[in-house]
């Protein structure tokens, strides 16, 4: 939700760092729920145990940042994606962040249910499609 909330145009990558990684793709009214926590990573591990919690208890802060960011923007690529959302319980660990990526805000989670809500069929008119 807090992805769709999030959204203002474009094409739109949502990750959530947390436990895990949560994601989705935004586009043109269209939320697409991905998964990527799952894809391969490092040394025969899953992306989420480098982006999550995980990672930053097994890299460090300084180290977790850098790795962060650097798979961020190499997803942001693939996605071929306007901007990156980054948001989750672990965004708060970011100071600043690089062109094209930009802090999520809990609070876009109301507005992203309320755009759902205004989608569903009971509505005039069909507003978000959820693939």
């Amino acid at each position: 939700m807090q992805g769709l909330g999030s959204y203002r145009g474009g094409r739109m990558l949502f990750l959530g760092l947390g436990t895990g990684l949560g994601s989705a793709l935004v586009w043109d009214q269209t939320l697409l729920p991905l998964e990527l926590g799952d894809l391969p990573y490092r040394e025969r591990h899953i992306i989420e145990n480098y982006l999550g919690i995980p990672g930053l208890e097994l890299l460090g802060k300084k180290k977790w940042k850098r790795e962060v960011l650097y798979a961020v923007m190499q997803l942001k690529r693939s996605f071929i994606a306007d901007y990156v959302v980054l948001g989750g319980g672990l965004v708060h660990h970011f100071d600043r962040f690089p062109k094209g990526i930009e802090p999520g805000r809990n609070e876009n989670a109301f507005l992203g249910g309320k755009r759902l809500w205004e989608s569903k069929p009971h509505s005039r008119e069909l507003k978000w499609r959820v693939l």
